[in-house]
């Protein structure tokens, strides 16, 4: 049985569609770091349709969800909904329009969906410190155009966190604290992890660069596979 004929057997599956008209209108480029290293900063000098991938959080009552300093560990995956980001960022790629969730960090809880239509922009950037989990599955579903870890100073990273965090009321004052001195700690090991995942360490002046960069190149379906 020949390729064609074994992919047409299966009722699923897009038969006598073009390869061309299967290619994604845009790509994504999924942007981690450690909390507060200037992902959301970087965002929004960009100005390109973007992905907050915290909004995917799940609700604080959800069950199972993993704990640490008497509360739900927030920089677990497993507090995260990896699959609904993964959707959400394929219906993007391939129509361009995706409804996403709202997601209000000290309340522990969506609170409401929005729509974003990339219009026709070539790239949209998915931001948060569990993108590193979706780079394999973005890469092999062919719509991967680059993936980043944000790096600098791990004080410097440290005192924007605390000062964002204080600033937004995200939690208690003494949680804080502890939730800021453990990922000072472990911020080395997370950047290997993330790291290993498939993303590459840059400064942000330097992801800044790259990104533009990507985004003034051939449109998407002239560079899938790349």
């Amino acid at each position: 049985m020949t390729d064609s004929a074994a992919i047409s057997s299966e009722p699923d599956a897009l038969f006598d569609v073009p390869p061309e008209a299967r290619r994604p209108r845009v790509r994504v480029v999924l942007l981690t770091g450690p909390s507060g290293s200037g992902k959301s900063a970087l965002v929004r000098r960009l100005g390109l349709p973007a992905v907050m991938l915290d909004d995917f959080y799940l609700d604080g009552d959800h069950p199972g969800l993993p704990r640490r300093f008497g509360i739900v560990d927030w920089d677990d995956a497993g507090s995260w909904d990896q699959d609904g980001a993964l959707e959400a960022l394929r219906t993007l790629a391939t129509t361009g329009r995706a409804e996403l969730p709202v997601y209000d960090i000290p309340t522990n809880r969506r609170t409401g969906t929005t729509v974003l239509d990339t219009a026709g922009a070539p790239l949209v950037v998915a931001e948060g410190v569990f993108a590193a989990e979706l780079v394999a599955a973005c890469r092999a579903e062919g719509f991967l155009a680059d993936a980043i870890c944000l790096r600098r100073p791990r004080l410097v990273t440290f005192w924007f966190r605390f000062l964002r965090d204080v600033a937004e009321a995200r939690k208690p004052l003494p949680t804080l604290m502890r939730r800021g001195w453990a990922l000072l700690r472990a911020e080395p090991a997370m950047v290997g992890r993330w790291a290993a995942q498939g993303c590459r360490p840059t400064t942000p002046v330097q992801a800044e660069r790259d990104i533009r960069a990507l985004a003034r190149v051939t449109p998407p379906e002239n560079v899938i596979g790349s």
